[in-house]
């Protein structure tokens, strides 16, 4: 009896089991319904922005000057500390001047023989100038004296000089500076002997309170600029295109403008570059010669630029950029890009987008092209400080 009323209860319970399956709707087994992916998009605006470009360059001294010696002789005096600031006349050295103020007053000797000399001859030739007239005197004494009066004036010329030149090696005694400027150190010591135009200098003499930045710049971006001038892409600023700035070896900016002084006439057949000269202020030292800097140059001003984030543009397997667009049917189409170089955290496009466009900027890895998409603004970080348009070298 029991064993027929568990036999009962399993019934019921399978009987409720199939009753339960049964309720369930059919469509309880099939996939859930797929949402529409959410994508950011940037609109394509033009802009107004410089066209720049950053060339490395190295500071070189607005003025250098090697001291050396124009006589010979031991050096007696330094009188300047290495390192420091001279000006121009500032006497830097002295040579031993016995030796030339010998020669100066050997000199003046021999020109005041020469000028007592001539008073006797001048005297003689005026004299016999009457008696040739009289026929006291031979024609041929005349002419004698006359010549002898005047080898007796050249002589009096040639005291002059030798005594101008010997005042001028005197002079040389004292080395003096050429130019104002900061000096650095002495390759020679009191004692040393000084050798009349040595070919190592003394020292050397940099003029730094403005320097220039020499940099090479390529004849093909030269070319490019012109004929982006040319076609009207770019337009030359007449109040800034001189204008240079300057970024430091640490890449932090230096604070004064320079000036576009020339660039070079001939293009170097080896690198296919020319040599682009600027002047900068330098009041504080803070450029030295020989430091690495990188210049930056403004070429022109492009009136309608596209700029979209960096993030929109990608690659194809062959390297080519593309970006993804939303057209006006909320669906996704690829273009193909031709960008020219960074602004900041965006890319300067040149062709493959119009003005209204709307470039995927998030998203794009969860869409491909002809997948319909649902887009919200894209909302861009601020840049740490405004940037031109710049392409490095």
């Amino acid at each position: 009896m029991r064993r027929s009323l568990w036999m009962v209860a399993i019934g019921f319970f399978a009987a409720g089991l199939l009753l339960t399956g049964c309720g369930k709707p059919k469509s309880a087994g099939a996939p859930p319904q797929s949402r529409v992916p959410e994508v950011a998009v940037a609109v394509v605006q033009p802009e107004r922005i410089t066209i720049t470009t950053e060339l490395p360059g190295r500071v070189s001294a607005f003025l250098i000057a090697e001291v050396r010696p124009q006589v010979s002789g031991i050096i007696q005096q330094r009188l300047f500390e290495e390192g420091g600031d001279v000006k121009a006349g500032d006497v830097l050295y002295r040579i031993d001047p016995a030796m030339y103020e010998a020669a100066c007053a050997g000199a003046k000797a021999s020109l005041a023989r020469a000028k007592a000399n001539l008073t006797s001859v001048r005297s003689r030739a005026e004299r016999y100038k009457d008696l040739v007239k009289m026929k006291a005197v031979s024609q041929q004494d005349y002419e004698d004296i006359t010549a002898a009066l005047k080898q007796a004036e050249a002589e009096v010329e040639a005291g002059k000089a030798s005594v101008e030149a010997a005042r001028i090696n005197l002079a040389y005694t004292s080395i003096t500076a050429p130019i104002s400027g900061r000096i650095g150190k002495s390759s020679v010591t009191i004692g040393a002997l000084a050798t009349a135009f040595q070919p190592v200098p003394f020292a050397t003499i940099q003029q730094l309170d403005q320097v220039y930045v020499d940099v090479p710049q390529s004849s093909a971006s030269l070319l490019r600029i012109k004929k982006n001038i040319a076609s009207g892409n770019l337009k030359g600023d007449s109040a800034n295109q001189t204008g240079v700035k300057l970024l430091l070896e640490d890449g932090t900016p230096y604070p004064l403008d320079g000036v576009l002084k020339f660039s070079d006439v001939t293009v170097d057949p080896s690198t296919g570059s020319f040599i682009l000269r600027m002047v900068f202020p330098n009041p504080d030292q803070t450029l030295l010669p020989g430091m690495y800097t990188r210049a930056v140059i403004e070429e022109g001003v492009r009136e309608q630029a596209f700029l979209v984030p960096q993030q929109a543009v990608s690659r194809d397997p062959k390297g080519n950029p593309v970006a993804l667009i939303v057209d006006t049917d909320g669906k996704v189409q690829q273009r193909m890009l031709s960008v020219d170089r960074a602004v900041g955290v965006r890319w300067l496009v040149t062709s493959g987008l119009a003005v209204g466009d709307r470039v995927i900027t998030e998203g794009s890895q969860k869409v491909r092209p002809g997948m319909s998409v649902k887009d919200v603004p894209f909302e861009a970080k601020p840049e740490t400080k405004p940037q031109p348009a710049s392409k490095p070298n």
